[in-house]
């Protein structure tokens, strides 16, 4: 049996911007369902959401009946979580929070065998099919790709330290936490903001490093398509869900206070 390509890997480097959605609900039937909406790409959240090993794997093997590809997102920059989510037949990885060179260089050892790294040595998991991928310790790092996430100024700052380092194939940008960082908290949309991930995206670019990057709403969505970002997280599964329910009771709530005042002598 021959190693699955990574079609995440490849697909980064086409022109068009890759279309994802990040999964929080910790639900393989969520995930399943959404996989089939016709997405890209799905984060599965170990960092922000209560996502542990044996659910990815539940996750990952829910998207396999759907033409979305996973990435999976590890709480930290640690190699025995790395070891762990390899094994478990994580491809595409991605880093939180990582602020230079150093943490990317530990990020590329922990995520590739010797000599390209320091990943311990396994042959009996699911990444190599259970042993059925006879050469899987030779390929392995051909199948898998490395994102990291540069959330704050200080990262972004060191931008081509990091990406420079072999073995990183892609960067993301965190708006989130790169507000916080800038005494934004909570405004991810600020103008400053996006001027810092719009020169982010010029250097990205000289550099010739994917990058992407997730929208806090579909306004700033619709400006990074147009930007051509890598690829862009537009939703996730969680607000879709609290988003529809809340506007399904108002509604209902409004209709039922309706009834109750005509009903009023």
């Amino acid at each position: 049996m021959q190693q699955l390509r990574n079609r995440f890997k490849e697909a980064i480097h086409t022109a068009r911007p890759l279309i994802g959605v990040w999964s929080m609900l910790n639900s393989s039937t969520a995930v399943e369902a959404v996989g089939h909406a016709g997405y890209d790409w799905m984060l599965l959240d170990g960092e922000h959401s209560p996502m542990g090993l044996q659910n990815a794997i539940d996750h990952m093997r829910a998207l396999a009946a759907t033409a979305t590809m996973p990435i999976v997102r590890v709480a930290t920059n640690d190699a025995i979580l790395f070891k762990r989510y390899l094994d478990a037949g994580v491809t595409t990885v991605m880093v939180p929070y990582v602020q230079g060179p150093e943490e990317a260089r530990a990020a590329v050892d922990a995520m590739h065998y010797p000599p390209a790294g320091k990943r311990g040595v396994a042959v009996m998991h699911r990444a190599s099919r259970y042993g059925h991928v006879s050469e899987y310790l030779k390929t392995a790092s051909d199948s898998l790709c490395l994102i990291l996430q540069l959330e704050t100024l200080e990262a972004l700052s060191r931008l081509e330290e990091i990406g420079s380092v072999q073995g990183v194939d892609a960067l993301f940008i965190g708006p989130g936490d790169l507000s916080a960082s800038m005494g934004l908290l909570g405004q991810p949309d600020h103008p400053k903001v996006q001027e810092v991930a719009a020169e982010a995206l010029e250097r990205a670019r000289r550099l010739r490093i994917p990058l992407g990057i997730l929208a806090p709403n579909p306004g700033a969505a619709e400006r990074y398509i147009a930007m051509r970002f890598a690829f862009i997280s537009v939703a996730n599964d969680l607000a879709m869900l609290v988003q529809s329910a809340d506007a399904s009771a108002a509604r209902y709530q409004e209709l039922a206070a309706a009834r109750e005042t005509s009903a009023e002598p």
